[in-house]
């Protein structure tokens, strides 16, 4: 077996750059594990866990057990509203990766994790940086879905379909 090689501390700024890119080009196992390297040699390394976060919730329509790994680094972010913004991106990213994917139950399901994600949003837009309007962004990117789906509904609220045969 192959062992993984340590990257540089002089390398680091350019590594994130590189996983940036790597996000733009789809190619987010690519971020992932350059992220994963840095956070080898500077495991508190900020922008490294926020980049891990992005490419690992990139992956949720591929493979849906990312979510849980990107919730874990969430929770290894300092500050109090990355860890609410960021998580919160997770939780809308799986919400519209099941809609998607549609499946049994799956409005229902939606609808719980994209209100997980309007929370979250909301506590951190009362964290937020004087100017700092993403998280009020990701807010009414959020209400808009479910306002364009009306399919996407609470447990036990059933849509009613218009009858079309008269």
């Amino acid at each position: 077996m192959f062992a993984l090689k340590p990257i540089s501390h002089d390398s680091v700024a350019g590594a994130l750059a590189k996983a940036e890119r790597y996000r733009l080009l789809n190619e987010p196992s690519a971020a992932e594990s350059i992220c994963r390297d840095i956070l080898e040699i500077e495991p508190g390394n900020q922008p490294a866990l926020i980049s891990l976060v992005l490419s690992l919730t990139d992956q949720i329509p591929h493979d849906s057990q990312v979510f849980t790994h990107a919730v874990s680094a969430v929770a290894r972010l300092t500050a109090p509203y990355d860890r609410a913004y960021y998580e919160g991106i997770a939780w809308e990213r799986r919400a519209k990766s099941r809609h998607h994917g549609g499946g049994h139950g799956a409005s229902q399901y939606v609808y719980e994790w994209i209100v997980k994600a309007l929370d979250l949003f909301e506590a951190a837009e009362r964290l937020r940086a004087p100017g700092n309007d993403d998280a009020v962004l990701r807010w009414n990117s959020c209400v808009r879905f479910l306002a364009a789906r009306k399919d996407v509904a609470p447990r036990g609220e059933e849509v009613s379909e218009p009858i079309l045969s008269e």
